[in-house]
């Protein structure tokens, strides 16, 4: 909390109007904002651990405690993506000044994950398929699967650029639906290399595409390394036509090739998708699209906070 309070007072002012009652500041109620996320509560429940823990909130001068009416409201004005994106700025600036940071040992890595839209029972979701599965009767199957792929359509999806020498997220990107990942590349290695000093660049072959690396060798001047393994294989066993992932083809055919590349530390980005969820949650509680990918971006920010605070 008392790193969150900190940040939030670069960026917010103590009130939005001068005829604000002036309970809470601003910072102060980002602070329970994310308290929320790093407990994994709702707003009711991060109002009960707060009015449990008084040194909590003597931690960021709370005279009391605010109510959830009034941290849904301070969501709803305080997460948005400007703002997340300045604070993103100023923790990588906290990470290199801690000297966590090492862009020209250890490449960047890219990944995406899908996020449930809210609470699900996994034996609930078993004993569905199993009885689509077990019925003699087509028309079953077929509402099994149109229900899962309604069910995708509108997941939350979280596209990270991650640190792979610290495991801190350097530019992240919230969208709707499990669809290519291609095109979220350049704007999160855009984001990434504005913040911090990016050689290397690794991706999985979701994210394998021309465009992509000239984008990241021509324009950025960062070296890409993805596997030319997106569209229908070739028959004859030919390499790609096309020229970097014709030349991935050959710089990532045997292991050794692949360890010297650097391209095995592509997995720090999936450790860090398996950090959030352990760690935050991986259901979210936001009920509208927009709202839920406000909720992610503010869940990242909130790893990083993490991790600034352990070192």
């Amino acid at each position: 909390m008392q790193w969150a309070f900190g940040l939030a007072a670069r960026f917010l002012p103590d009130h939005r109007s001068k005829f604000s009652r002036k309970d809470f500041t601003l910072p102060q109620l980002f602070a329970c904002l994310v308290l929320r996320e790093h407990q994994k509560k709702s707003y009711r429940g991060v109002e009960a651990l707060l009015e449990d823990c008084p040194q909590w909130r003597a931690d960021i001068g709370l005279s009391r405690t605010p109510d959830h009416n009034t941290l849904c409201r301070a969501f709803r004005h305080l997460v948005k993506p400007g703002l997340i994106n300045r604070m993103f700025d100023q923790v990588v600036l906290w990470a290199e000044q801690r000297r966590m940071i090492q862009g020209r040992i250890k490449p960047l890595a890219i990944d995406s994950s899908l996020f449930e839209s809210h609470h699900v029972s996994r034996h609930f979701e078993k004993r569905c398929k199993e009885t689509a599965r077990k019925s003699r009767r087509k028309q079953l199957k077929i509402q099994a699967n149109l229900r899962r792929s309604r069910v995708i359509k509108r997941l939350p999806k979280l596209s990270l650029a991650v640190a792979s020498s610290c495991h801190l997220i350097l530019a992240a990107r919230a969208t709707t639906g499990g669809g290519a990942d291609h095109p979220h590349f350049e704007p999160v290695l855009f984001d990434a290399c504005r913040r911090a000093k990016v050689r290397v660049v690794v991706a999985d072959a979701g994210y394998d595409s021309e465009s992509n690396h000239r984008i990241a060798r021509q324009d950025m001047g960062v070296r890409s390394i993805i596997p030319p393994q997106h569209g229908r294989p070739n028959k004859q066993g030919r390499p790609p036509r096309s020229y970097w992932r014709r030349r991935m083809k050959r710089l990532l055919a045997t292991r050794p090739s692949r360890r010297r590349c650097g391209y095995t530390q592509r997995w720090q980005a999936e450790t860090v998708n398996s950090m959030i969820k352990r760690n935050l949650g991986s259901a979210l509680r936001a009920r509208t699209a927009r709202r839920r990918s406000y909720e992610l971006l503010l869940r990242a920010l909130t790893h990083d906070l993490m991790i600034i605070q352990q070192c």
